[in-house]
């Protein structure tokens, strides 16, 4: 595969659009699609985890736009199959420090029906040090 036809984090996780992103909160519609589900039309426990695991990062980067937020702990309690079809993944901040905070989000069908709930502790590490090391890591 070249880089060219490789898919954007975006792409692979069916983000449709970022519906708000403000004041340390974030809401992100997905398209849940059959490729993405396992036996019975169920989405895979993965793609729930990354949906919410991305809300909870644009409401920190809602936050604070010159860190970038790195999961350091991740727990999913789900509580009913995502299907195919539309979701919204909702994240918030519950506190933050200078370099760590504390998020919580959810997974809702389209009905509003909770499907998933999450929380996180999150490592803020400022942007400009994670393009270097990045560009340094790939020469």
């Amino acid at each position: 595969m070249t880089d060219a036809a490789a898919p954007t984090l975006q792409t692979a996780l069916g983000q449709v659009r970022v519906v708000s992103m403000a004041d340390g909160r974030a809401a992100i519609e997905y398209e849940c699609a059959p490729h993405m589900c396992h036996s019975g039309g169920v989405a895979q426990g993965g793609f729930v985890s990354g949906w919410i695991d991305a809300a909870m990062a644009h409401a920190s980067m809602s936050q604070t736009p010159d860190m970038t937020p790195m999961s350091l702990e991740l727990k999913v309690s789900f509580f009913a199959p995502a299907r195919p079809g539309r979701v919204i993944a909702e994240g918030w901040i519950e506190r933050a420090g200078r370099s760590t905070c504390f998020a919580e989000g959810r997974l809702l069908n389209a009905a509003g029906e909770v499907l998933a709930k999450a929380s996180s502790t999150i490592r803020l590490i400022p942007t400009a040090a994670v393009v270097a090391t990045t560009k340094k890591a790939m020469g």
